[in-house]
C-alpha cells in the first residue's frame, strides 16, 4: 500500500487507518477472506480482519447476529483469544472466552436459518448475551484503540508500504 495513503487515513483517525491496512489485505486476497485466501496470510493479518468482522457484527446486532451470519467458527474455533491477549487486549480476551462457553452451548440454534421475524426472536431466546454486547458496544472505542495501536507499531506485519 502506498506510504501517502496510509498516512491520510492515519490522520482521519484509528477506524479509517485500520480501514485502509483491511482494504489492503482483502485486496491482496482477491476480496475474499476464504480458507484458501486464509493461508495467503500471516496471523496477525488474520486476527485483525477477525476482529473487524466481530466488531462489526457486534456492534450492528450484538454476539448473536455475528454467529447467527457464520462467522462463530472463525472467531470461537480459532486462536482469536489467544491472539488478541498477546496484543494486550485483555478484556477483549476475557469477552471472547466467556462468550465462546455460550457459543458452544447454543450456537446450533442461533445458526439455524430462519426468518427475520425468527431471527429477531432470538435476541429474547438468549439473553445471556445482552451484557456482552453492551460491555462490547462499551469498550469499544477502546478495543479498536488498542487494535490500531498494535497494528502501528508492528506496521510490517500487515502490509508492504511503499513510497
Amino acid at each position: 500500500m502506498k506510504d501517502a495513503a496510509l498516512q491520510e487515513a492515519a490522520e482521519q483517525g484509528m477506524d479509517e487507518f485500520l480501514q485502509a491496512i483491511t482494504d489492503a489485505i482483502y485486496k491482496a486476497i482477491g476480496g475474499e477472506l476464504t480458507a484458501e485466501t486464509m493461508a495467503e496470510l500471516n496471523s496477525d493479518q488474520i486476527t485483525l480482519l477477525a476482529y473487524i468482522i466481530l466488531r462489526d457484527a457486534v456492534m450492528d446486532g450484538g454476539f448473536v447476529e455475528l454467529i447467527h451470519n457464520g462467522y462463530g467458527p472463525f472467531i470461537y474455533l480459532n486462536p482469536f483469544a489467544k491472539a488478541v491477549r498477546n496484543w494486550g487486549l485483555h478484556d477483549l480476551y476475557k469477552m471472547i472466552s466467556e462468550t465462546h462457553r455460550l457459543y458452544g452451548k447454543y450456537h446450533e440454534q442461533i445458526e439455524q436459518d430462519c426468518t427475520q421475524e425468527e431471527f429477531d426472536a432470538l435476541y429474547e431466546q438468549f439473553p445471556e448475551f445482552d451484557d456482552y454486547d453492551d460491555a462490547f458496544v462499551e469498550h469499544e472505542e477502546e478495543f479498536t484503540s488498542d487494535v490500531a495501536h498494535y497494528v502501528d507499531d508492528h506496521l510490517d506485519d500487515f502490509c508492504k508500504i511503499e513510497k
